[in-house]
């Protein structure tokens, strides 16, 4: 079993992804780590939305990147899958409950030597026009849900960079 603590030090955002698809199995694998993170009370009202159709991750990637202020650009940075988390608008533990579900499913695309990258704004592109219909294709009432934000997917264009120096001064005890 590979060591948890190793694939923290060495998972990176990535934003430069080769073109390949990901293996649905490998792409399953990272869906079950965020269905296996914990939420408040045990409710797992967390709801993921798995992306893989070009045109529909190249449309959210330009909203979001829209959102952001740059008009025309791909904040998915080309990777061939988005996972997007979502939650009920009336969960009171949505926010940290998607957060969780978003850390195991880095971690866990990085122990498969997959690239990932976590991208904010998820909020926002499931307001948008584009936003509602992509969650209306999948079956989700956009008026019920509210996105937390969203992780993109793949193998990565170059190597992962080494971790810079942890900060000092960071940890407090009694």
């Amino acid at each position: 079993m590979e060591d948890i603590l190793e694939i923290l030090k060495t998972r990176r955002s990535v934003r430069s992804y080769r073109s390949d698809p990901v293996p649905e199995d490998q792409i399953s694998k990272v869906v079950e780590a965020g269905l296996y993170a914990p939420t408040g009370m045990g409710r797992q009202a967390t709801i993921l939305l798995v992306l893989t159709d070009p045109d529909t991750v190249r449309t959210l990637g330009k909203v979001n990147g829209a959102i952001m202020g740059h008009e025309g650009m791909d904040a998915f940075y080309g990777a061939p899958v988005c996972i997007c988390v979502l939650a009920r608008k009336d969960d009171p533990t949505a926010i940290f409950d998607g957060s969780a579900a978003l850390t195991n499913m880095l971690n866990e695309a990085a122990s498969l030597g997959l690239g990932s990258c976590w991208i904010h704004r998820g909020k926002e592109q499931f307001e948008t026009k584009e936003g509602k219909e992509i969650l209306t294709r999948a079956g989700i009432d956009p008026d019920t849900v509210v996105g937390i934000d969203s992780m993109i997917l793949g193998f990565p264009a170059a190597e992962n960079p080494a971790a810079a120096p942890r900060k000092e001064g960071r940890v407090y005890r009694v």
